[in-house]
């Protein structure tokens, strides 16, 4: 029988592998959506909303399966039933008999990835604080993986000129029935490698003890009629969680009182409006809304500036897809060495640094060719640099100054906060292409904002028991 730790394993390799496909959906969906809706006669404002709806249903589901989540104890259940909306969702994409269905299909298949928040609460309760930040940046690596191999998938897909029954598969509707069977496969894999593992107790800072003898070789000895006493086996779990563990086969189930117990005492208002949750809350929205701005401007300024077409766009979306998986793996060494705040701090100075770079250099570009590209090259770089920084260390620090009880609902309200980021930021970068101060100015506003307060919140931004330890010493002292 599997231990302990080669069950978790798994489930981190099967959480990979979900984050992976998200990465590749995206990549896979976004060159052809435009030519597909043209097709359909759709109007050009049903692309923003097709991209919108996405983030827009996932904004609104987050919150829902991490309350689910939170109340079971469980997250198997959670996914296998978002993974339905993500298999309906593309195959309604593949069928788009109207430009109507294909807003649906985009909106459905953003519910399925409401079950991130879940996905996040869990890794925070299976994991040990000093570890956290290392899995959650690889967990960000591997999505980033998937928009770095999606473009592969495209070099067959716009070859697929064939019908499936009633149905036509091109290179519009193919990425739609090859996104379904990945997320039916995927089905199979959780079902196979994904476990509720009981939760570490962080609070008590309990090691994890491997055993040989799992439950079931218990129940193995006793029905071989082994006279001896079966040992015990040791989990980390949490003392106020036991009654809901996947361990404590014989402990009656106590029906609602159990499933409300995480939430005993629990006030939102109370828990997402304290100083350091706000801090962090910002953070994640402004990070988000940056990017998607970054990301609506790129294609235009390179359109205008350097006459970029579809092979060299592509070429600086795969080297930028590699420098940020770097960076995942870079912060991911780094956490284990430095604290997460320091993490943050550097990463939102690297930005600032950025924005400033792209307004000098960028809104008004002099000199040759050379000089120009050379300038957007660094500027592009050096915001792709400040992004790991950012993004795993504000939701490492999230996960550690919220309630462990209730992390599911809490991750779905910050991966709200950051759907309502991807909903604005193209909103806003797409009507100022022109106006690149307005646009960067924003921006720099935005990150010196959060810088600000990331500065007067320094104190906060660290786990509750280290704040009390601290200031503990300086009381004896």
């Amino acid at each position: 029988m599997m231990d302990y730790l080669q069950k978790r394993n798994l489930t981190f390799l099967t959480i990979g592998l979900i984050f992976m496909l998200n990465g590749i959906e995206y990549a896979v969906i976004l060159p052809t959506i435009w030519s597909y809706l043209q097709i359909l006669e759709a109007p050009p404002y049903f692309l923003g909303l097709g991209l919108s709806a996405f983030s827009l249903s996932g904004l609104l589901t987050g919150p829902l399966f991490g309350l689910w989540s939170d109340r079971n104890q469980t997250t198997k259940s959670v996914i296998l039933f978002s993974n339905l909306f993500e298999i309906a969702g593309n195959f309604m994409y593949f069928i788009g008999y109207s430009k109507w269905l294909l807003l649906s299909s985009r909106l459905v298949t953003g519910v399925g990835a409401g079950a991130g928040s879940s996905i996040f609460g869990f890794l925070t309760r299976s994991t040990k604080p000093e570890e956290r930040a290392g899995i959650f940046a690889a967990v960000m690596a591997c999505r980033q993986a998937g928009l770095l191999v999606g473009p592969a998938f495209n070099l067959f897909l716009r070859l697929c000129d064939f019908k499936l029954g009633p149905f036509v598969v091109n290179k519009y509707t193919s990425p739609g029935i090859f996104m379904c069977m990945l997320w039916v496969l995927v089905q199979f894999v959780v079902l196979a490698l994904y476990w509720d593992v009981p939760p570490i107790s962080s609070e008590e800072g309990m090691a994890m003890v491997e055993m040989k003898e799992e439950d079931d070789d218990e129940e193995e000895a006793l029905l071989m009629g082994s006279e001896e006493e079966p040992l015990p086996t040791y989990r980390a779990v949490n003392s106020d969680q036991l009654e809901t563990s996947a361990s404590s086969g014989t402990q009656p189930v106590h029906g609602a009182s159990t499933l409300l117990k995480p939430f005993k005492g629990f006030s939102a208002g109370r828990e997402l409006l304290r100083e350091e949750v706000v801090v962090l809350l910002t953070a994640q929205f402004i990070t988000l809304f940056n990017q998607t701005a970054l990301e609506t401007m790129v294609t235009p300024l390179t359109q205008r500036l350097f006459s970029f077409g579809e092979l060299s766009n592509s070429l600086m979306y795969s080297l930028c897809g590699v420098e940020v998986i770097l960076g995942f793996f870079f912060v991911r060494w780094l956490s284990g060495r430095v604290a997460d705040r320091v993490v943050l701090a550097v990463g939102l100075v690297i930005c600032c640094i950025a924005c400033i770079w792209c307004l000098v250099f960028l809104c008004n570009p002099r000199g040759g060719y050379g000089w120009e590209l050379s300038s957007f090259i660094i500027g592009v770089f050096l915001q792709l640099l400040g992004l790991p920084f950012v993004a795993v260390s504000q939701v490492s620090l999230f996960s550690k100054v919220t309630a462990e009880k209730t992390q599911g609902f809490s991750q779905g309200v910050r991966r709200s906060v950051g759907g309502l980021a991807t909903i604005l930021g193209p909103l806003w970068a797409g009507g100022l292409t022109n106006n690149l101060y307005i646009m960067l100015g924003m921006m720099l506003a935005l990150l010196i904002m959060i810088t600000v307060m990331t500065a007067l919140s320094y104190d906060r931004l660290t786990e509750p028991r280290a704040v009390q330890s601290a200031q503990s010493s300086d009381s004896g002292g």
